[in-house]
């Protein structure tokens, strides 16, 4: 055992949006009377810290010293939350005391929760606090065993994952030999994106089919009204599986976030697939884009490079829908509060779907609807115009024939679709490849837009004419221009001619009269 210091210093990490820093835990021992004080903006869990640790070294079998004992956290100025310091204030105190060599301290980040007899629970954002780890220059992080998967992907830092308190103290006094936690990438991607739903499943709707083709191709957002039953909740859960698969930054970057939520399923260490979330109608606005006292990320953002389906789309509270227009402009999110202001990803693909009135018939052939031309108009007045122009596509469900559904041949499975999908994205990464946050054709500004949407002559006409007489916006004139240039892109070619732009048209449905009679 080393002489005792009665001080001493370990480091540990806290998360801010979803990127982590660097917290010192100094602790301070001095002969009075026993007390146990906690310092530097701690919330309410770490404060209880004191309960945890006490009793987790106590029934570890090792001496907790009877003196005052004061940590504080550095940087003070910060507001430290969380039950990820346990470990950190544990280890701090018995080096302090000299029942463990300092030198092991150094270059190595704690954290982990401790229960009542020393075993170890797993911490929230394991993932972005060995990231940060890794680029301060610290070469080994110590955690619990069970978020130990999260942080093994990490290359250049050696993670250590424990299940009792009792074994990181022999493994820090030498008298336990311990294998780092290695992780192969290249596994986990080898079972990417094997969706077991298939766009072969779907009867019919081959023009809707289409669309989801080219949302996905170019990252376009997607609103689809029909009436019930007609396969919109079907079509929208199986678009995951024609999207390009996720990138290893992607990929990183999506698991961050749901590792600082504490979403990430048990034992996963990378989310390989892209998210698609399915909020119910009666989500707040806070649950929608992230909030809380000590703000947490929302909905979009745990649909970050992924897809967020909104079924009954007029049927979300109006502040709920209204708090789309800004990620869906900007692909992120702020999130400001008195004292901090985070911001979270929020690049999704938004896929929302709807009927065309209130009984859901207006539209079908074969069925009455019941609803007279105020409701109708008050039911579709609940979506603003401003949030209907950032959706790039329209498209009308209808009802599903029977021959279709009684037919037994198969539809064009997703992997064929998938392959044209690529292909298109591909162009598009060639395209932007010197534009910084520019991934897809959705993702283009007005300059882009005229730089690289310009129709051919008949085209332009084509277009001119379509604006004047379904009186679209400036904005619609811009989406019309982007879903275009990613038709032509999943043709395969360079120029954007009169067919591409009436197909992209066709997917204006909303501007059209029929609900503005």
């Amino acid at each position: 055992m080393e002489e005792k210091k009665n001080f001493s210093k370990v480091l540990s990490g806290a998360t801010f949006g979803i990127d982590a820093y660097i917290v010192e835990i100094e602790t301070h021992l001095e002969k009075s009377m026993l007390s146990f004080t906690i310092v530097g903006l701690p919330d309410n869990a770490v404060k209880e810290s004191r309960e945890r640790v006490t009793a987790a070294i106590k029934n570890s079998g090792l001496h907790f010293p009877g003196k005052k004992i004061t940590i504080n956290m550095a940087p003070a100025d910060m507001k430290k939350e969380g039950s990820s310091f346990d470990l950190p204030i544990a280890v701090g105190i018995l080096a302090a005391e000299g029942m463990i060599p300092t030198g092991q301290l150094e270059k190595t980040i704690f954290l982990g929760e401790l229960s009542l007899d020393g075993a170890l629970r797993p911490v929230k954002g394991a993932l972005p606090l060995t990231v940060t780890a890794r680029n301060k220059g610290f070469t080994r992080v110590v955690l619990p065993l069970d978020s130990v998967k999260e942080a093994s992907i990490v290359e250049g830092v050696e993670v250590f994952g424990f299940t009792k308190f009792t074994d990181i103290i022999l493994f820090l006094t030498g008298k336990l030999d311990q294998k780092p936690e290695i992780t192969d990438t290249t596994e986990l991607f080898d079972s990417l994106n094997k969706y077991h739903l298939d766009f072969s499943e779907v009867r019919g709707q081959e023009n809707v089919k289409r669309a989801l083709e080219v949302s996905a191709a170019g990252g376009h957002n997607i609103l689809m009204i029909g009436p019930p039953g007609s396969g919109k909740t079907m079509l929208a859960k199986r678009i995951p599986s024609i999207l390009p698969p996720l990138s290893f930054d992607e990929a990183l970057e999506t698991t961050k976030i749901y590792s600082i939520a504490g979403l990430l399923p048990h034992g996963t260490a990378l989310i390989t697939e892209r998210p698609f979330r399915n909020p119910h109608h009666t989500v707040s606005d806070s649950a929608m884009v992230g909030g809380g006292a000590f703000p947490r990320p929302g909905e979009v953002s745990f649909s970050h490079f992924g897809v967020l389906f909104l079924d009954e789309f007029p049927e979300f509270k109006k502040n709920v829908i209204e708090v789309l227009r800004q990620p869906l402009e900007d692909s992120v999110v702020t999130v400001s509060r008195s004292k901090m202001s985070l911001s979270f990803p929020a690049n999704f693909m938004l896929v929302a779907a709807m009927n065309p009135c209130p009984c859901g018939y207006y539209t079908d052939p074969t069925r009455e609807c019941r609803c007279n031309g105020y409701q109708i108009q008050k039911y579709m007045s609940k979506i603003s115009g401003p949030l209907l122009d950032r959706i790039d596509i329209h498209i009308e469900v209808p009802a599903v024939k029977y021959k279709d559904l009684t037919s037994t041949e198969k539809g064009e499975p997703s992997e064929t679709i998938r392959e044209r999908v690529i292909r298109a994205r591909e162009l598009q990464r060639k395209r932007f490849e010197n534009f910084q946050h520019i991934r897809t054709n959705a993702d283009m500004g007005s300059k882009e837009v005229r730089q690289f949407c310009k129709p051919d002559k008949a085209g332009d006409s084509l277009l001119k004419s379509a604006m004047t007489n379904l009186g679209l916006s400036a904005r619609a004139y811009d989406r019309i221009l982007k879903v275009s240039r990613t038709i032509a892109d999943l043709e395969g070619e360079a120029d954007i001619n009169a067919v591409h732009l009436s197909e992209a048209i066709q997917y204006r449905s909303l501007d059209r009269e029929l609900w503005n009679e």
